[in-house]
């Protein structure tokens, strides 16, 4: 079976840690809190966010979130 390695790619990512307002400047506007979660509009529709995730900005612009441990498991930091 033929085996595939994910690209390498920089992305920009904000955690959810109750700075609403910096993640919905960052999120372009698209975002709304209810119920103690994020809302935030990506390209399959609404999702949520809990407290802790991490807001991706994928390679096309696209945003969605991202639980922390996977984040961890799947990025790093980058020297700039």
């Amino acid at each position: 079976m033929p085996k595939y390695r994910k690209r390498p790619v920089e992305i920009e990512a904000i955690q959810f840690t109750g700075n609403f307002s910096e993640l919905e400047k960052f999120v372009g506007g698209d975002a709304e809190f209810r119920g103690g979660q994020l809302v935030i509009a990506t390209l399959e529709g609404a999702m949520h966010a809990s407290p802790n995730d991490w807001i991706i900005r994928g390679v096309e612009g696209e945003f969605y979130p991202c639980k922390p441990d996977i984040f961890e498991a799947t990025y790093e930091a980058v020297s700039e």
